[in-house]
């Protein structure tokens, strides 16, 4: 008789709800890659996974929180950096990490983006920045290319995007690169790097969306692919002013800006800690 062969397990079972796959993703989307590359950084970076919390915002990034076997929150609508604070605020131990959307991060959760970054919150910040509402219908973002078409924009953007890593240097954020879906070992380097530092990190990555960006601008998932490989210039150590993201000037990736500044959670401890001893005295 031949002998049973038993399925050999993936590498990233024990960090997926494997009872949950398939997952609900696009074919040729970019977050998937997003996220194999940041359960490869978890697991690399050696941190305590029992003290580990994912939290996700609304939109096709999202649902990541649901499909990682730790601790995780699939919270409401550009409320993820609020939720993410407040488990940090209660329990310092905790490692949190922040896995969304360019749109439930800057539009409606531009404001919560803004001050945890200048506060200097402990958290790791993922964006998948996919330059649309993909979920929603294709709608025209905060990062929509000035003249790209979608749904709201038939004859295209007339806005400027925003540059989300000036937005997070000039915010106050500790550490700030961007990577593309194409940058695997970059990008997997760059989440490792943030999950072992103290302060506000954030990643941005670019991830083509075929259904919703992509066929309204006759761009297929290869052609996209292709662009990254061609039009990406890596910049490591670039001001983020100079951090371009245009199809026809270059696409600026790389680790922009680091530095080692008290946390909030610091910061409390040094303002009220004396305040408690003297009234307790």
């Amino acid at each position: 008789m031949e002998k049973s062969k038993k399925k050999a397990a993936h590498p990233l079972d024990n960090l997926l709800r494997t009872d949950r796959i398939p997952h609900i993703w696009c074919a040729g989307c970019g977050i998937g890659t997003v996220f194999s590359s940041s359960l490869i950084a978890l697991q690399g970076s050696g941190i305590d996974l029992k003290k580990t919390v994912m939290v996700s915002g609304i939109g096709c990034s999202g649902r990541a929180a649901g499909y990682v076997k730790l601790d995780s929150y699939h919270t409401t609508h550009g409320r993820a950096i609020p939720f993410a604070t407040g488990m940090k605020l209660a329990n310092p131990e905790l490692n949190v990490v922040v896995f969304s959307g360019d749109g439930d991060l800057f539009a409606i959760g531009g404001n919560h983006f803004i001050h945890a970054a200048r506060r200097n919150v402990d958290l790791t910040v993922i964006c998948v920045n996919n330059l649309n509402y993909g979920m929603t219908g294709g709608q025209a973002a905060a990062t929509t290319p000035s003249m790209a078409k979608t749904t709201t924009t038939p004859m295209g953007n007339p806005e400027q995007p925003f540059s989300l890593p000036l937005l997070a240097f000039a915010s106050g954020a500790s550490y700030v690169a961007r990577w593309t879906i194409l940058h695997t070992r970059d990008l997997t380097k760059s989440i490792e790097e943030a999950l072992l530092r103290k302060g506000f990190s954030f990643i941005e990555v670019l991830a083509p969306c075929p259904t919703g960006y992509g066929r309204r601008n006759r761009e297929a998932p290869l052609e996209t692919l292709r662009l990254y490989q061609e039009r990406t210039i890596t910049r490591n150590g670039a001001h983020p002013t100079e951090a371009t993201l245009d199809i026809n000037k270059g696409i600026t990736v790389g680790k922009f800006f680091e530095q080692d500044r008290p946390t909030c959670v610091e910061m409390y401890d040094r303002t009220c800690r004396p305040s408690f001893s003297q009234e307790s005295a």
